[in-house]
Protein backbone atom coordinates (compact mmCIF):
# COMPACT_ATOMS: atom_id res chain seq x y z
CA UNK A 1 0.00 0.00 0.00
CA UNK A 2 1.36 3.65 -0.87
CA UNK A 3 1.62 5.80 1.96
CA UNK A 4 0.05 9.24 1.40
CA UNK A 5 2.33 12.14 1.33
CA UNK A 6 0.09 15.40 2.93
CA UNK A 7 1.19 18.87 2.25
CA UNK A 8 0.22 20.93 5.39
CA UNK A 9 -0.65 25.17 4.85
CA UNK A 10 -0.99 27.34 7.56
CA UNK A 11 -2.57 30.01 6.60
CA UNK A 12 -3.09 33.10 8.25
CA UNK A 13 -4.33 36.93 8.38
CA UNK A 14 -2.03 39.21 9.31
CA UNK A 15 -2.52 40.92 12.73
CA UNK A 16 -5.07 43.99 13.82
CA UNK A 17 -3.94 47.75 12.57
CA UNK A 18 -5.19 50.84 12.95
CA UNK A 19 -7.23 51.57 9.85
CA UNK A 20 -8.86 48.20 10.20
CA UNK A 21 -10.17 48.94 13.57
CA UNK A 22 -11.74 52.21 11.70
CA UNK A 23 -12.99 49.78 9.11
CA UNK A 24 -11.39 51.91 6.24
CA UNK A 25 -10.53 50.29 3.14
CA UNK A 26 -6.91 49.41 3.34
CA UNK A 27 -5.95 47.09 0.74
CA UNK A 28 -3.15 48.55 -1.37
CA UNK A 29 -2.23 50.65 1.75
CA UNK A 30 1.11 50.13 3.37
CA UNK A 31 0.29 50.19 7.14
CA UNK A 32 1.92 48.85 10.20
CA UNK A 33 0.40 46.46 12.93
CA UNK A 34 -1.28 48.25 15.92
CA UNK A 35 0.00 47.41 19.28
CA UNK A 36 -2.94 45.18 19.40
CA UNK A 37 -1.98 42.86 16.15
CA UNK A 38 1.67 42.58 17.58
CA UNK A 39 -0.19 40.51 21.04
CA UNK A 40 -2.27 38.96 18.52
CA UNK A 41 0.34 37.53 16.37
CA UNK A 42 2.93 37.04 19.28
CA UNK A 43 0.51 34.74 20.61
CA UNK A 44 -0.34 32.72 17.53
CA UNK A 45 3.32 32.68 17.22
CA UNK A 46 3.60 30.49 20.47
CA UNK A 47 1.18 28.58 19.63
CA UNK A 48 2.91 27.42 16.30
CA UNK A 49 6.31 27.12 18.04
CA UNK A 50 6.19 23.59 18.52
CA UNK A 51 4.91 22.74 14.85
CA UNK A 52 7.60 21.55 12.20
CA UNK A 53 7.18 24.30 9.78
CA UNK A 54 9.74 24.61 6.77
CA UNK A 55 9.10 27.80 5.08
CA UNK A 56 7.18 30.74 5.42
CA UNK A 57 5.66 32.58 3.13
CA UNK A 58 3.58 36.67 3.08
CA UNK A 59 2.61 39.13 0.55
CA UNK A 60 5.04 42.58 0.63
CA UNK A 61 2.94 44.20 2.75
CA UNK A 62 4.53 46.00 6.27
CA UNK A 63 1.42 44.20 7.94
CA UNK A 64 2.07 40.48 6.53
CA UNK A 65 6.03 40.98 6.89
CA UNK A 66 5.80 41.92 10.57
CA UNK A 67 2.98 39.32 11.39
CA UNK A 68 5.31 36.61 9.26
CA UNK A 69 8.35 37.66 10.86
CA UNK A 70 7.17 37.21 14.25
CA UNK A 71 5.60 33.38 13.32
CA UNK A 72 8.77 32.84 11.48
CA UNK A 73 11.39 33.54 14.96
CA UNK A 74 10.38 30.58 17.05
CA UNK A 75 11.31 28.52 13.92
CA UNK A 76 14.70 30.31 12.51
CA UNK A 77 12.89 31.13 9.08
CA UNK A 78 13.11 33.45 6.67
CA UNK A 79 10.35 35.25 5.49
CA UNK A 80 9.87 35.06 1.28
CA UNK A 81 7.91 37.61 -0.29
CA UNK A 82 4.98 36.88 -2.98
CA UNK A 83 3.64 39.71 -4.56
CA UNK A 84 0.73 37.66 -5.00
CA UNK A 85 -0.01 37.06 -1.84
CA UNK A 86 -0.99 40.91 -1.55
CA UNK A 87 -4.63 42.44 -0.46
CA UNK A 88 -7.31 42.76 -3.19
CA UNK A 89 -6.97 46.62 -4.10
CA UNK A 90 -10.12 48.94 -3.92
CA UNK A 91 -8.58 51.71 -5.92
CA UNK A 92 -10.16 54.40 -5.36
CA UNK A 93 -11.85 54.03 -2.04
CA UNK A 94 -8.36 53.17 -0.61
CA UNK A 95 -7.84 54.45 2.88
CA UNK A 96 -11.58 55.91 3.06
CA UNK A 97 -14.24 54.26 5.95
CA UNK A 98 -16.77 51.91 4.55
CA UNK A 99 -19.62 54.66 5.53
CA UNK A 100 -18.19 57.31 3.64
CA UNK A 101 -17.74 54.91 0.38
CA UNK A 102 -21.44 54.58 0.18
CA UNK A 103 -22.37 58.13 0.69
CA UNK A 104 -19.99 59.06 -1.68
CA UNK A 105 -20.23 56.49 -4.17
CA UNK A 106 -23.40 54.88 -3.73
CA UNK A 107 -24.08 53.25 -6.98
CA UNK A 108 -20.68 52.08 -7.12
CA UNK A 109 -20.63 50.39 -4.24
CA UNK A 110 -23.94 48.65 -4.41
CA UNK A 111 -22.48 46.74 -7.41
CA UNK A 112 -19.58 45.85 -5.69
CA UNK A 113 -22.25 44.66 -2.90
CA UNK A 114 -24.27 42.65 -5.33
CA UNK A 115 -20.80 41.40 -6.67
CA UNK A 116 -17.12 41.35 -5.37
CA UNK A 117 -16.43 38.49 -7.50
CA UNK A 118 -16.31 40.29 -10.72
CA UNK A 119 -17.11 43.63 -10.07
CA UNK A 120 -14.45 46.27 -9.42
CA UNK A 121 -14.42 49.97 -7.81
CA UNK A 122 -12.56 52.27 -10.27
CA UNK A 123 -8.50 51.34 -10.48
CA UNK A 124 -8.92 48.68 -8.26
CA UNK A 125 -9.70 44.78 -8.47
CA UNK A 126 -12.58 42.16 -8.84
CA UNK A 127 -11.90 38.94 -6.43
CA UNK A 128 -11.70 37.01 -9.77
CA UNK A 129 -8.42 38.93 -10.52
CA UNK A 130 -7.38 38.34 -6.99
CA UNK A 131 -7.73 34.29 -7.51
CA UNK A 132 -5.69 34.67 -10.82
CA UNK A 133 -2.72 35.73 -9.04
CA UNK A 134 -2.75 34.54 -5.57
CA UNK A 135 -3.32 30.81 -6.90
CA UNK A 136 -0.74 29.76 -9.01
CA UNK A 137 1.41 31.04 -5.50
CA UNK A 138 -0.36 28.49 -3.73
CA UNK A 139 0.35 25.73 -6.14
CA UNK A 140 3.93 26.64 -6.55
CA UNK A 141 4.14 26.42 -2.79
CA UNK A 142 2.51 23.14 -2.35
CA UNK A 143 4.58 21.40 -4.96
CA UNK A 144 7.91 22.61 -4.01
CA UNK A 145 7.36 21.25 -0.25
CA UNK A 146 5.66 18.24 -0.80
CA UNK A 147 4.89 16.73 2.54
CA UNK A 148 5.81 19.77 4.39
CA UNK A 149 4.01 22.56 6.77
CA UNK A 150 4.49 25.66 5.09
CA UNK A 151 3.21 28.74 7.25
CA UNK A 152 1.85 31.60 4.31
CA UNK A 153 0.66 35.14 5.91
CA UNK A 154 -2.16 36.95 3.67
CA UNK A 155 -5.16 39.15 3.71
CA UNK A 156 -8.58 38.98 4.82
CA UNK A 157 -9.93 38.65 1.25
CA UNK A 158 -7.41 37.35 -0.73
CA UNK A 159 -7.48 34.56 2.11
CA UNK A 160 -11.21 34.32 2.03
CA UNK A 161 -11.08 33.68 -2.12
CA UNK A 162 -8.51 31.47 -1.86
CA UNK A 163 -10.30 29.20 0.18
CA UNK A 164 -13.06 29.38 -1.70
CA UNK A 165 -11.63 28.60 -4.85
CA UNK A 166 -9.62 25.59 -3.25
CA UNK A 167 -12.83 23.88 -1.67
CA UNK A 168 -14.99 24.00 -4.77
CA UNK A 169 -16.78 27.10 -3.34
CA UNK A 170 -19.29 30.01 -5.32
CA UNK A 171 -16.67 32.70 -4.53
CA UNK A 172 -19.01 35.13 -5.41
CA UNK A 173 -20.46 35.45 -2.57
CA UNK A 174 -17.29 35.25 -0.22
CA UNK A 175 -17.66 38.58 1.60
CA UNK A 176 -20.81 37.55 3.54
CA UNK A 177 -20.74 33.77 3.44
CA UNK A 178 -16.59 33.43 5.01
CA UNK A 179 -15.30 35.54 7.31
CA UNK A 180 -10.96 36.16 8.59
CA UNK A 181 -10.31 37.51 11.97
CA UNK A 182 -6.93 39.24 12.80
CA UNK A 183 -4.44 36.59 13.17
CA UNK A 184 -6.76 33.98 12.70
CA UNK A 185 -5.22 30.21 11.80
CA UNK A 186 -6.77 28.03 8.75
CA UNK A 187 -5.22 24.94 8.21
CA UNK A 188 -5.38 23.14 4.63
CA UNK A 189 -3.93 19.50 4.08
CA UNK A 190 -3.07 19.10 0.46
CA UNK A 191 -3.16 15.22 -0.97
CA UNK A 192 -1.44 17.06 -4.33
CA UNK A 193 -1.87 20.49 -5.74
CA UNK A 194 -5.15 20.18 -6.95
CA UNK A 195 -7.35 18.11 -3.83
CA UNK A 196 -7.04 20.26 -0.51
CA UNK A 197 -9.13 19.17 2.61
CA UNK A 198 -9.71 22.34 5.21
CA UNK A 199 -8.90 21.47 8.73
CA UNK A 200 -9.14 24.26 10.87
CA UNK A 201 -10.86 27.60 9.90
CA UNK A 202 -10.71 31.23 11.34
CA UNK A 203 -9.81 30.36 14.23
CA UNK A 204 -8.69 32.41 16.98
CA UNK A 205 -8.69 30.27 20.08
CA UNK A 206 -4.82 31.45 21.15
CA UNK A 207 -6.12 34.90 21.70
CA UNK A 208 -9.84 35.41 22.23
CA UNK A 209 -12.06 32.45 24.20
CA UNK A 210 -15.07 32.92 22.07
CA UNK A 211 -15.62 33.35 18.06
CA UNK A 212 -16.75 36.50 16.86
CA UNK A 213 -20.38 37.31 15.98
CA UNK A 214 -21.08 39.14 12.18
CA UNK A 215 -20.96 42.49 12.63
CA UNK A 216 -22.24 45.12 10.06
CA UNK A 217 -19.93 45.45 7.93
CA UNK A 218 -21.35 42.83 5.52
CA UNK A 219 -23.52 43.10 2.41
CA UNK A 220 -27.07 43.87 2.61
CA UNK A 221 -27.46 40.45 1.22
CA UNK A 222 -26.73 39.48 4.83
CA UNK A 223 -29.22 41.74 6.68
CA UNK A 224 -31.89 40.63 4.77
CA UNK A 225 -32.37 44.22 2.58
CA UNK A 226 -32.39 43.13 -0.89
CA UNK A 227 -35.49 42.90 -2.80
Amino acid sequence: MTTQTITRLFLVRHGATQLSAEDRFAGAVDVELSSEGMFQAERLAGRLADDQITAVYCSPMIRTVHTASILAKPHDLPVRQRDGLREINHGHWEGMRRADVEAQFGEEYTSWEEDPFTFAPQGGEAGVNVIARALPIIREIVVEHRGQNVLIVSHKATLRLLISSLLGFDARGYRDRLDQSPACLNVLDFKDPVRARLMLFNDVSHYIDQPQRSDGRLSKWWDGERG
